[in-house]
């Protein structure tokens, strides 16, 4: 049976459907808005994994060339590896979903979002996250919700949801919402340094959409919906769990008040092993529900320590941030570094500029552009004391480094100030929490080191929940064990001035509107305590560039005049290239760049551009290279592509015999332009010029 919904969101319907297509699946929809389609399906195997200790949930994001009347490029013709949007699109269903599904629910589940039709106007990443929240709640797989996404902008002070492409350009802030009916789950976003006030209306605004969202699937669910199927509990040997408590309570409670991350670690990892061994000849085969079983005693001790003393893990007050240190120009031979350490996470931010060559083309669904800012992020297994295989970049890798590269983003020059292609990297090279943040503060110091016009210094903090009942504690400057231990990781980098991009995770069912109101307020008190330090350390850009640096020169040229200057076949821009080193750059109207690591070779490239795209006028003094010779003159090459001829009476002020008695073919003689025919040939007159110079 075919089930078809409808609510009108923003300016157009959304449309949800169900028994159509891909029957085969627990559960499938298509949601559509606009000329947009996706298809979302959801499935989950019937077999437990008892093996694993976590949810196997995978969720892929594809999109198919077709969908926009696209045939893929390479020498494949087909859709391979996930671009960058793909992955986070992805991760933009994932976060939501994951906290909704049952604890003990380890079935192999897979929700995959396949971008069908595109109109290019309306992003397809929200209808996917509609699509998947749908899809689960049709099925059989226990999944507690529905919820939905949504995106809102801000533009002249106005708010709009799923706003277009075009809409986005001009837009004030551009966030991604999801919620429940009740609270918020996820959020993640950019602003053009907004306030607090404004972000939360801009929340309290896309949950009214939400609302509206979730009681249309509800009506889905109501025609369409299965019975969820039942979750098996854990069983664990009778007595094991109440054994494993009177071991290792005590023991954990005090290990867990040991302020050095790796000492607690290994504290808690003796306790383990000590329980392993003394339960080991009444139940053999029992360390996975040992360790399963202590870690959750270890999340319960760690969270009462928290509420009931107010002590965290290192020893510090709720609000409290770690020490800081920053130091630029760690570097010698980077265009700009910065090594900015935070308690015992620590990042490395380097700045590269390059040309326009050095852009990153996007080729799009909806659009083909280039890039000419990108920010880096490496996680490597050393910064958390690991020993891990590296396969290429994470996913986590990917977002982090999305996430640092907006927060950044609103404090850069524009283009026609600042012509250069900037990359910015992050290395973690130590972490305990917050290493997205940290990339935040070292990419700007970064960027202020290489003298990159960027308006202020942006930092970023990471403010973490613990929450039980009524009883809460927010936490500013979160450890990576009470993030991986508590309820919320709400990431918000900015300015002095205000929000420049956030990320708020949830691993609870949601939160409400006034801990997010004072999570955002402590976020700021941080955030200024940050940058104080780091405006200490730098608070504007250095004023030249490093010496290795790629000097750019930019200068419009009449369009017209672009094949000149490219010559045939590019033989005369070649030329210019070789002769001076320098990287020039045309693009179709006009605007030349021209990069060189020296300013002079950049000036000479420069001058002879504009030697070849200015027209000649008489009277002008011109040097050149005599390139052949006849009987009655010579002829002389004054700029690429350009040439005139000296009769062999226009060669000296006294008679000449034989124009070779003057030059040779490759000297380089002065003369001035006499005459320019209506066939634009050029007479020069030597002759002239020594009469005029004897003057």
């Amino acid at each position: 049976m075919i089930i078809r919904k409808s609510v009108k969101i923003g300016n157009l319907d959304l449309i949800i459907e169900t028994g159509k297509v891909a029957k085969q699946a627990d559960g499938a929809v298509t949601v559509q808005y606009g000329d947009t389609i996706v298809l979302v399906t959801a499935v989950a195997s019937h077999r437990v994994r008892e093996d694993i200790d976590f949810f196997p949930l995978s969720v892929e994001y594809r999109e198919k060339s077709y969908a926009a009347g696209k045939i893929p490029g390479g020498f494949f013709k087909r859709e391979g590896r996930p671009s960058d949007k793909e992955i986070l699109s992805a991760r933009l269903i994932d976060r939501p979903i994951r906290p909704l599904f049952p604890d003990n629910f380890k079935c192999e589940t897979q929700v995959i979002a396949s971008i069908i039709s595109v109109d290019k106007e309306n992003d397809a990443d929200v209808l996917a996250g509609i699509g998947a929240s749908v899809a689960l709640s049709i099925s059989d797989i226990p999944f507690e919700g529905p919820i939905a996404t949504v995106r809102v902008a801000q533009v002249n002070d106005i708010f709009i949801i799923n706003p277009t492409f075009a809409e986005l350009e001009t837009a004030e802030l551009e966030f991604l919402v999801s919620g429940s009916e009740d609270s918020i789950i996820m959020v993640e976003g950019e602003a053009k340094e907004a306030s607090e006030e404004t972000l939360l209306k801009a929340i309290e605004f896309s949950h009214t959409e939400i609302k509206k969202i979730i009681d249309l699937q509800k009506e889905l669910i109501n025609e369409a919906g299965l019975e969820k199927r039942e979750v098996v509990e854990s069983e664990y040997p009778e007595g094991l769990s109440d054994k494993i408590d009177s071991l290792s309570r005590t023991k954990i409670s005090e290990s867990i008040r040991i302020k050095e991350k790796k000492e607690r670690h290994l504290a808690i990892t003796d306790v383990s092993d000590e329980v392993i061994e003394k339960l080991n000849e009444d139940y053999p085969e029992s360390e996975k529900i040992i360790n399963s079983i202590i870690h959750d005693i270890e999340k319960e001790e760690t969270r009462k320590m928290m509420l009931d003393e107010s002590v965290r893990l290192d020893g510090r007050k709720s609000d409290e941030i770690r020490p800081i240190t920053c130091e630029i120009g760690y570097l010698p031979r980077t265009h700009g570094s910065a090594l900015f350490t935070r308690g015992q996470t620590q990042a490395l931010g380097t700045t590269t500029l390059g040309t326009k060559m050095d852009s990153q083309l996007i080729d799009g669904l909806e659009s083909t552009s280039y890039k000419t800012y990108m920010l880096h992020y490496n996680f490597p297994p050393f910064s958390t004391g690991e020993a891990k295989p590296i396969r290429g970049t994470s996913r986590r890798e990917v977002g982090h480094g999305d996430l640092a590269e907006r927060a950044l983003k609103p404090v850069l020059p524009d283009q026609e100030k600042f012509p250069y292609t900037i990359r910015v990297v992050s290395d973690v090279l130590e972490s305990n929490g917050s290493s997205s943040m940290a990339t935040v503060c070292a990419g700007s110091l970064s960027l202020m080191d290489a003298g990159v016009p960027i308006r202020s210094n942006v930092a970023g903090i990471a403010m973490g929940l613990i929450k039980e009942d009524n009883k809460t504690m927010i936490l500013s400057d979160i450890l990576g064990d009470e993030d991986h231990l508590g309820d919320m990781d709400f990431k918000v980098a900015g300015t002095v001035e205000g929000i420049t991009a956030i990320q708020m995770d949830i691993k609870i069912k949601g939160i409400s509107f006034e801990i997010m109101k004072d999570a955002l307020e402590k976020a700021k008190q941080g955030r200024k305590h940050i940058l104080k330090i780091m405006n200490d350390t730098i608070s504007e850009p250095r004023k030249e560039l490093s010496q290795y640096a790629p000097r750019i020169l930019t200068h419009t040229i009449p369009a017209d005049k672009i094949g000149a200057v490219i010559g045939p076949g590019g033989k005369t821009i070649k030329s210019i290239i070789e002769k001076t080193g320098s990287t020039i750059d045309i693009s179709d109207d006009g605007v030349v760049s021209i990069a060189s690591t020296d300013t002079n070779s950049a000036q000479e490239a420069l001058k002879i551009i504009k030697s070849i795209t200015v027209d000649p006028e008489v009277g002008e003094h011109v040097k050149g290279i005599v390139k052949r010779i006849t009987n009655f003159g010579a002829f002389v090459e004054f700029a690429p592509g350009k040439e005139g001829m000296i009769h062999i009476s226009e060669m000296d002020i006294q008679r000449t015999n034989q124009i070779s008695d003057i030059t040779k073919v490759g000297e380089s003689i002065e003369a001035l332009i006499k005459t320019i025919d209506r066939e634009g040939k050029i007479g020069l007159s030597r002759k002239a010029l020594l009469i005029k110079n004897k003057k």
